[in-house]
C-alpha cells in the first residue's frame, strides 16, 4: 500500500508549511459526502496521530488513516494550475466515478 505525491505537490505543500511556521505534513483521508458517496479531505498537520499511516516523498510527510486507505491506495497528488486556478489533484487508480460538480467520487 503507497500513497505518493508529485514534485509540484511537495513543494507546494513545503512552501505553505514554511509560511504556517509549524506543521509535520498533510493528512490525505476520505469522508461519506456528496452524490458519488466519497469526497477527499486534505488537511495540514501539526504532528502524527498514533493510528497514522505515514508515507514520505520528497522529504513531505503524508498521513493517512487506515479506514482511508483502502480507497485511496495507489493515489498520487499533485498539484496544479490551469490558466488561473491552481489546486490539489487526485490521481486515484480505485476511481470508478465521479460526479459531474468534481466534488465525490465512487470507488
Amino acid at each position: 500500500m503507497a500513497i505518493s505525491l508529485t514534485q509540484a505537490a511537495a513543494r507546494h505543500v513545503t512552501r505553505y508549511l514554511a509560511k504556517r511556521g509549524k506543521g509535520v505534513g498533510v493528512r490525505l483521508g476520505v469522508k461519506t459526502t456528496g452524490c458519488s458517496g466519497l469526497a477527499y479531505k486534505l488537511e495540514y498537520v501539526d504532528e502524527v496521530a498514533p493510528e497514522d499511516v505515514v508515507f514520505e516523498n520528497h522529504g513531505v510527510k503524508l498521513l493517512v488513516d487506515p479506514k482511508s486507505l483502502a480507497y485511496i491506495d495507489g493515489t498520487e497528488l499533485d498539484f496544479v494550475r490551469e490558466g488561473l486556478n491552481e489546486g490539489f489533484r487526485f490521481n486515484n487508480p480505485n476511481e470508478r466515478d465521479r460526479c459531474g460538480c468534481g466534488e465525490s467520487f465512487r470507488v
